[in-house]
């Protein structure tokens, strides 16, 4: 999307706009802070606490320091002028219900000071590995309070929960420095699971891939073209995938990234064998698979053909159940290897016209639940994200007042970037996340559909 294109944040933006709208109690639609070479992690000091018998507050103390963030004990007062990049609460010693009285008594003087594109993160224990009931039920009530907590957020800022399984600190870097920067942009009102797991920290953050090979379907343009450029910037050397038909802009994205440019139809009875092949004989394995090819073909279910049906589940389903088995069954993914699958928001709270899409991106999520614990025993981890309503030639094509909808049903107010999406995979795809594993994750803005 041009930065052009979404006139109602560049007119909300603006003194009169903001005035205006204000007035007029129309959504803000703040321009939101993504990540540049160079960028500082926040863009103000943390302010960081936790609850009585927290496990996890020193690992975020590292991280932030590592980092080069300011950290503060308390929140500036009314006035002061200064904001806050962060706020960060360690809940995991919260063990009962009346224990969640110190959320409110955290936050409440906190909230409002937290700067454009900030960050609110709550770190606890996920409930069905708590100690007893009650430590269940004072845990899972966490999702509720973050939910509710992002979305009386200002100005692009952004809140997370993160469950850190019980011996699994050391596996929660990669996670909080993503939902601490501007990766994160458009990632708010979510549940991340952070388990035990090999967790290989970079030798150096912004290159996260360096002599990793990553393999990234439907990728000569869009969201695919922006996973390849993400992850060939952050070191890996990228062999991008598409259909015949697209080979020349496929070519050009593999030019421009140092990569290797690869035509296949992944529907072709011979599509798993070659890639499988053209994988170990070319580059002698691979780190990291993308699954991003996909394609719409929508119609109300009393008009659905049966030929627009098989498409959209043969290429954004079976092609890539099969794509893994042979993958797999080469052993081309292993310790390390990372599996990362898109999968929609119309997977999970539905679209009308769209039972064949819907049903095929709830079956990636299946893929996610039932493979995550076979590549957990060979050392990889799979996750999937789901974005919203991002910006694509395919949503410019819209009519305006369906495209406005689209944008303005969030949290944020505005439609997300392929870079939003892309940068989510990255996060997956890094080394020093094997903790995460057969999560799924949205990337929506906080979609208020589904949500």
């Amino acid at each position: 999307m041009s930065p052009t294109a979404d006139r109602y944040q560049r007119l909300t933006s603006t003194p009169p706009g903001r005035f205006l709208s204000s007035r007029l109690g129309l959504p803000e639609s703040t321009p939101l802070r993504r990540y540049e070479p160079g960028q500082p992690l926040l863009v103000g000091p943390a302010l960081i606490g936790g609850a009585p018998e927290h496990r996890l507050l020193p690992v975020v103390e590292r991280v932030l320091k590592d980092a080069g963030a300011r950290t503060v004990a308390e929140a500036p007062a009314e006035g002061a002028g200064a904001k806050l990049g962060a706020v960060v609460f360690d809940a995991s010693g919260i063990t009962a219900s009346e224990d969640l009285a110190a959320l409110r008594e955290f936050f409440s003087p906190a909230i409002d000071r937290i700067a454009a594109s900030g960050r609110l993160i709550v770190l606890g224990t996920p409930p069905e590995q708590a100690a007893d009931r009650r430590h269940h039920v004072a845990q899972r009530a966490l999702e509720g309070f973050v939910r509710s907590a992002a979305k009386e957020l200002r100005h692009g800022a952004t809140g997370n929960l993160v469950y850190v399984a019980p011996g699994a600190q050391d596996a929660l870097e990669s996670t909080l420095r993503f939902l601490l920067s501007s990766k994160s942009a458009y990632v708010s009102g979510q549940v991340v699971r952070v388990d035990e797991g090999g967790a290989d920290a970079p030798k150096d953050w912004d290159a996260p891939q360096a002599g990793r090979v990553a393999a990234v379907t439907g990728a000569s343009r869009g969201i695919g073209e922006a996973i390849a450029r993400t992850l060939a910037r952050d070191g890996a050397h990228v062999v991008v995938i598409d259909i015949p038909q697209q080979g020349e802009d496929l070519a050009k994205v593999a030019n421009a990234i140092g990569g290797t440019a690869l035509t296949l139809d992944i529907t072709a009875d011979d599509a798993p064998a070659a890639l499988a092949a053209h994988l170990q004989e070319r580059h002698g394995g691979v780190d990291v698979v993308v699954h991003n090819a996909g394609i719409t073909r929508d119609r109300t279910l009393a008009r659905m053909k049966p030929e627009r049906w098989d498409a959209v589940l043969e290429v954004n389903l079976s092609a890539q159940e099969r794509l893994n088995d042979a993958l797999l069954l080469a052993n081309l993914i292993g310790d390390g290897g990372r599996v990362i699958t898109v999968s929609s928001i119309g997977g999970i709270a539905g679209n009308r016209g769209q039972t064949n899409y819907g049903a095929s991106k709830a079956g990636v999520i299946g893929i996610v639940e039932t493979l995550a614990p076979e590549l957990a025993q060979r050392g990889a981890t799979i996750n999937a994200v789901a974005p919203g309503f991002i910006e694509t030639q395919m949503t410019a094509a819209m009519p305006l007042f369906v495209r406005e909808g689209g944008r303005r049903m969030n949290s944020l107010t505005q439609g997300g970037l392929p870079i939003d999406v892309a940068e989510t995979i990255a996060w997956f795809a890094s080394p020093a996340s094997g903790g995460v594993n057969g999560n799924v994750v949205r990337v929506c803005g906080q979609s208020l559909i589904g949500a």
